[in-house]
């Protein structure tokens, strides 16, 4: 049986809802619904283009590891990276202050239009794992998220919930 979650920008109150692709990501895919609801404060993305994302503590047990990876993500993706203390630095990418140590992150990541490249300056090509697909809404994430880099990310949450409900 298909399984589905909500992802909602809170503060702009828009929420699409998108479809765990279980064949192709299993892990991921129970690693994220077992540790649901999930979501901090969301951030746009600035090298990788029509891209919001939040970072959350690692959830899983045991880290899933990298399935159905791309790099080139398209509209309706939702992606799983993990990333170690030496890739998040406060200093270098402003998640924190200086005076605060490095801490490896989970980066649950919505993209909502064409042309996007996984590439970080500081480290090359950024793999991910696919494990959902945004099968209503994305539509109306898309435009939220665009209003969100147009205005800024202060006092948004990007949440990631179970979907009770019809489709």
């Amino acid at each position: 049986m298909a399984r589905y979650i909500d992802i909602t920008l809170t503060r702009r109150g828009v929420t699409c809802v998108a479809k765990l692709l279980d064949a192709e990501a299993p892990r991921t895919c129970d690693a994220v619904w077992n540790s649901l609801p999930l979501g901090v404060n969301a951030f746009h993305a600035k090298y990788a283009r029509n891209e919001i994302y939040t970072l959350v503590d690692a959830f899983a047990d045991e880290e899933p590891g990298l399935e159905n990876p791309t790099i080139t993500p398209i509209p309706g993706d939702v992606m799983y990276f993990e990333f170690a203390p030496w890739q998040l630095t406060p200093s270098t990418h402003g998640y924190g202050d200086v005076d605060t140590p490095a801490q490896g992150k989970i980066d649950l990541a919505v993209f909502y239009g064409r042309n996007n490249l996984l590439l970080n300056a500081d480290f090359g090509f950024v793999p991910g794992t696919v494990f959902a697909t945004i099968v209503r809404g994305l539509d109306e994430i898309a435009e939220a998220s665009n209003d969100l880099w147009l205005r800024g990310v202060e006092g948004e949450v990007l949440r990631f919930d179970r979907h009770d409900g019809e489709l």
